[in-house]
């Protein structure tokens, strides 16, 4: 998880990612840092997230987003 806080870091250096729950519902990532974020994921960790993966739900915590990596790396 550490290799996807840095590169979210390095995406938006002024977001608190760690114990932050609510990244969308608060605004404080949008659109076009979720299609950078996307693509960040997709050439780090050689995943393709699809367009039904691009939901709130996996992107409002680093969490979710780890998840949704194990989750494609599982597949």
């Amino acid at each position: 998880m550490e290799e996807l806080l840095s590169l979210l870091k390095e995406i938006k250096p002024e977001v608190e990612f760690e114990g932050n729950e609510h990244l969308i519902d608060n605004e404080e990532i949008d659109s076009l840092s979720i299609v950078e974020i996307v693509a960040a994921i997709d050439d780090k960790f050689d995943v393709e997230i699809g367009v039904t993966d691009i939901v709130p739900e996996n992107f409002n915590s680093v969490e979710a987003m780890w998840n949704l990596i194990q989750k494609l790396l599982d597949e």
